[in-house]
């Protein structure tokens, strides 16, 4: 396997015309990291991976791969593999000259290339099914073979475009951790488009927010979720509650949230109130409680609220943010 390498665009651009994809975006990867492009529909990642893959070409700025630019090579000489979300599987070619197939295109001989893919898959546990057709395969399978595939030209960074789409839930759950394992075993980068929140969080060391263009936000998984930096982050990473404040907007974590109730409906017992859910309303937030003595609490929370620190609710309700609970947004 080649040497893993880091990857860093620079002001890189991408025009549809009048329409901009890929907005002047910069992005380091260090080499052995296994990134996540994360967003909505049409955010721009597929846009920067096909780039970074050669697929597309560069409207402004560069891409380079370790010491080399890369922006104005081809494909085949850039370092990269992709892997398709259709995953592309020659359906009149057995698995094992499906994986050998780049190989075949560079001249190398039957039978060492035939040695070199069925190496590759035994790494993703497919040898027992070189000699079958990509029809007789599940859908998983044909993903591993896909994968060994796109391995079998030794990349410096492995490129995966949704891979997990097609598959059905508890077999995406199985197979990130097969992605996940693979990466850490070649200990060259990843660099995975998808647009599921949990997918990312569960594979990547980096994830790349992406929104109308541009990076919105990166960081470690812990970090973007714990320490979101805009409005759009919040939601889209961690369903945050977002509160408008007279000093700015916070993002509310629901799961840290914890309040102490003084007092119920029977005068002068103490109990201890959990939060059980957290709905915004426009400029206030609606707390249901389940108290200690099963009593169910609601507490309306307004804006001015938010202001105090710790947040005090008249005599009623003492709110004890824990760290990590409020977070101040830009």
């Amino acid at each position: 396997m080649a040497r893993p390498a880091a990857l860093e665009l620079v002001c890189v651009t991408k025009r549809y015309g009048e329409t901009i994809a890929v907005d002047r975006i910069d992005l380091k990867i260090p080499a052995g990291t296994y990134c996540c492009l994360l967003g909505p529909s049409g955010c721009g990642k597929t846009s920067t991976l096909r780039m970074i893959a050669g697929h597309e070409a560069v409207s402004e700025g560069d891409i380079l791969l370790g010491p080399a630019n890369v922006t104005d090579l081809t494909p085949a000489r850039r370092g990269t593999a992709m892997m398709f979300q259709s995953y592309a599987l020659f359906p009149h070619l057995s698995v094992l000259d499906n994986v050998a197939f780049a190989l075949k295109m560079r001249g190398v001989d039957r039978r060492t290339r035939h040695a070199k893919a069925m190496e590759l898959l035994r790494l993703v546990a497919m040898d027992g099914y070189a000699g079958r057709l990509p029809a007789q395969l599940s859908g998983g399978q044909q993903q591993r073979v896909a994968l060994a595939r796109a391995l079998i030209t030794e990349p410096q960074i492995l490129l995966l475009d949704e891979p997990l789409s097609a598959l059905d839930p508890f077999l995406r759950v199985r197979m990130r951790s097969e992605l996940k394992r693979l990466q850490r075993e070649l200990g060259i980068s990843f660099i995975h488009v998808t647009h599921g929140q949990d997918e990312a969080m569960a594979l990547a060391d980096l994830v790349v927010l992406m929104k109308g263009g541009k990076i919105e936000q990166m960081g470690t998984p812990r970090e973007v979720f714990n320490r979101p930096r805009t409005e759009f982050v919040a939601r889209f990473i961690g369903s945050h509650n977002v509160i408008a404040t007279a000093s700015g907007k916070i993002a509310v974590r629901a799961d840290q949230v914890r309040l102490n109730h003084a007092g119920s409906a029977r005068e002068g017992l103490s109990v201890v109130a959990s939060v059980a859910e957290i709905e915004y309303q426009g400029t206030s937030v609606l707390v249901m409680l389940k108290a200690g003595d099963g009593a169910d609490l609601t507490v309306q929370l307004s804006e001015e609220d938010f202001d105090r620190s710790p947040v005090e609710i008249g005599t009623r309700v003492l709110a004890d943010w824990e760290p990590g609970a409020v977070h101040v947004l830009g």
